[in-house]
């Protein structure tokens, strides 16, 4: 999230930062996965609480992995950039031949490295092509080539269930009017200023464009996909009191890391009134969080980016 300078050059400001290494407590030794590691805030923090900690630190976008290796080449050896998606996290262990994990971090959050750059086409800040992917040489579809391909039924329902915005309807028939008369939404301006036009209550808190925004975005680079069976793989991979700590930024994401986390804790599945349980559900994990944390008061003052943020976290049983 957005920051000061980092010792490489590049902003970092990682949320939630002592809560994390609270609940992870890397100060045991062993290796740690940064499943999203950005420009390395947290996982400098990892490597800095003992000598005996070592760092995978896993991102899609390889300027990021570059960011964080200068900034942690300091810690030489204990420190191994990995490109790939975190939901690959079992590929990316096997690959290093190692089982022994005390620790799993993910923060599902959009570093300030993607946010504030010009061209990535994450922000209307900046007029740029409205592009959104996190890697940036995947062959997926940017958001303009959804808004340009995609029914208005589709727009609307993406708008609507990821980004939780009111005029959704409204904001996908102008989208699909403009490119029918000739003029499709390109970039990231073309965007901001539809919405601002299509949208009825401008009277808000933020950009009537930021829902918007958000949920082209998890569109584009489906961060939906698979978190629950993520959850499940990561906190399997754990040694027996590892530690798991996840970060999310949006009420879907938390909602299936809260279900997730649930279940490997033994809260039975079953329908409610059936007499006798059957689902199998098995108690992993100990929640370490009964209720998500959030950031301080001064910590949004700091970096108002944070406001969203939510951590949850638990402990390998067995």
């Amino acid at each position: 999230m957005a920051a000061p300078l980092g010792g490489n050059g590049a902003p970092h400001r990682p949320v939630l930062l002592g809560e994390t290494i609270n609940f992870l407590a890397p100060e045991r030794g062993g290796l740690f996965v940064d499943c999203t590691v950005g420009t390395g805030g947290h996982s400098e923090a990892i490597l800095q609480s003992s000598k005996l900690t070592r760092v995978i630190g896993i991102d899609l976008d390889a300027e990021a992995l570059s960011h964080a290796s200068k900034r942690l080449a300091s810690f030489e050896e204990r420190f191994y950039p990995v490109q790939a998606n975190f939901r690959d996290i079992a590929s990316v262990l096997h690959s290093f031949g190692d089982d022994e994990v005390r620790g799993v971090l993910v923060d599902l959050g959009v570093s300030s490295l993607q946010f504030d750059s010009p061209v990535r086409g994450f922000s209307f800040r900046f007029d740029a092509p409205l592009d959104m992917r996190m890697n940036q040489g995947e062959e997926v579809e940017t958001a303009a080539d959804l808004l340009l391909r995609l029914p208005e039924e589709e727009i609307a329902r993406i708008i609507y269930e990821y980004g939780e915005e009111r005029n959704s309807r409204r904001i996908a028939q102008w989208i699909v009017e403009s490119r029918e008369q000739g003029n499709p939404i390109k970039t990231t301006k073309d965007l901001a200023d539809l919405v601002y036009r299509a949208a009825r209550n401008r009277k808000t808190s933020i950009h009537p464009a930021t829902r918007t925004f958000q949920a082209l975005r998890i569109a584009v680079n489906g961060e939906l996909e698979g978190l629950d069976k993520f959850v499940a793989t990561a906190t399997d991979l754990l040694q027996p009191d590892g530690r798991f700590v996840a970060i999310s930024f949006h009420s879907l994401e938390d909602r299936i890391i809260k279900q997730e986390l649930r279940r490997l804790s033994g809260y039975c599945q079953c329908p409610p009134r059936v007499p006798v349980c059957s689902c199998g559900t098995r108690r992993a994990v100990e929640m370490l969080t009964r209720r998500p944390v959030t950031p301080s008061t001064i910590e949004t003052d700091q970096n108002p980016r944070a406001r969203s943020a939510k951590l949850r976290a638990c402990r390998k049983l067995i």
